[in-house]
């Protein structure tokens, strides 16, 4: 027999053999644990509830199986706007220098000191959202029988809505992915600040390595504490008033920096999991190989392939406009930093209302409403890393 079949078995068998080979006095045999536990099974033995045919009826007890999720990519969200759907960035030109006059003055000649210079701005606009609605109907009386008691009910209505919720936090996380994978590929068709890893490494080196042998336990510490002097190079260029690692404008010479507590760095979870394992789990030092805001991410696009990603992205032209995207096939990826500017979204809406109720039928129904602002700017800095 089996536990699994509600029935009730003797296990004092098992016990013996269990204690017997975890006090030493017998060595380790095969044990039989399917007359022991009991599995969690999607075939039910008694009956169902009338109306979703998936809850059985009244049995002893009841687990939610239900827990908080908490999106990734929150840092990316930015403050929330309602009305509108136009967002504006004004930025500001650089002027250049003049002839200072106080030394060359000249008898008879005067400086006009009304000569009008006006500021150069530009302004840049962010249009359109994505909508979505998420929709779950709520019985109030057809579920009676799969329920022992108004607690319980309480409980399974308490789960769904958090379940409700968390199907929201992965939608959110799902379209900020594409957010950043968006920025990526944007960068890879405009060609501007990749910075291909092991190219750099193997010149600076003499050596050959690839991505696969560069993993490799006596090539890894090396080049992994290479890789943190360039990305700290790379972080201190950021905060330099320059147009390097961003898109520039024809006739609008936007000079930006970023501040380090204004920088976030995104390293792919299992390159950066082996860094910390394998190399800096050897440094001493506090304030060694570290860099400020990093995170995580488990993948850029697909959970199968983590370092790979395949983007026709949205982006701009020399001119400003939106610019017609090709498909961006990228592999190695293992990081991107960018300043906090230019990656982004806005939940304009977040709303989560109800349907009058049914009378006739017993329920109502429950909509969540959302439009979400996903935002790209590529005259702001940012830097892909590859290993490649």
């Amino acid at each position: 027999m089996s536990v699994n079949t509600m029935g009730i078995e003797q296990a004092y068998t098992l016990i013996a053999a269990l204690h017997s080979m975890a006090t030493g006095n017998t060595s380790i045999t095969p044990t039989d644990e399917s007359d022991f536990i009991s599995v969690a099974q999607a075939t039910l033995v008694n009956g169902y509830d009338p109306v979703m045919n998936a809850i059985s009826q009244v049995l002893g007890r009841t687990l939610i199986a239900v827990r908080p999720y908490r999106r990734k990519f929150g840092g990316l969200e930015m403050t929330a706007e309602r009305w509108g759907a136009v967002i504006r960035k004004i930025s500001f030109i650089d002027t250049p220098a003049e002839a200072n006059p106080t030394f060359t003055l000249v008898d008879g000649s005067p400086i006009d000191q009304y000569v009008v210079k006006k500021p150069q701005v530009l302004e840049t606009r962010y249009v359109g959202s994505d909508v979505w609605m998420g929709q779950y109907t709520i019985f109030t009386r057809q579920l009676d029988v799969a329920f022992s008691s108004a607690a319980e009910f309480a409980s399974f209505m308490s789960g769904l809505m958090l379940h409700f919720a968390n199907e929201r936090e992965q939608w959110l996380e799902n379209m900020s992915r594409a957010t950043v994978a968006n920025f990526i590929a944007a960068k890879n068709q405009l060609n501007n600040s990749i910075v291909h890893l092991l190219t750099e490494y193997n010149a600076a080196t003499g050596l050959s390595l690839t991505s696969t042998t560069v993993r490799q336990p006596a090539n890894f510490p090396a080049f992994v504490r290479w890789m943190y002097a360039r990305v700290e190079e790379l972080s201190k260029k950021m905060t330099e008033r320059s147009a390097l690692f961003q898109q520039a404008i024809t006739g609008a010479d936007i000079i930006r920096h970023t501040p380090v507590e204004d920088q976030k760095i995104y390293i792919l979870a299992d390159f950066l999991a082996h860094m910390e394992a394998e190399v800096l789990s050897d440094t001493y030092h506090d304030n060694y190989l570290k860099l400020a805001d990093v995170e995580a991410v488990g993948f850029w696009q697909a959970i199968d392939t983590p370092d790979s990603l395949t983007v026709t992205p949205a982006l701009i032209d020399a001119s400003g406009a939106i610019d017609t995207g090709t498909s961006q096939v990228m592999t190695d990826v293992i990081g991107v930093m960018f300043d906090r500017d230019a990656i982004g979204y806005n939940v304009a809406q977040d709303e989560l209302v109800s349907s009058p109720y049914n009378a006739a039928g017993q329920y109502y129904n429950l909509f969540n409403h959302v439009r979400v602002q996903y935002q790209n700017d590529l005259t702001e800095k940012g830097i892909v890393l590859v290993l490649d």
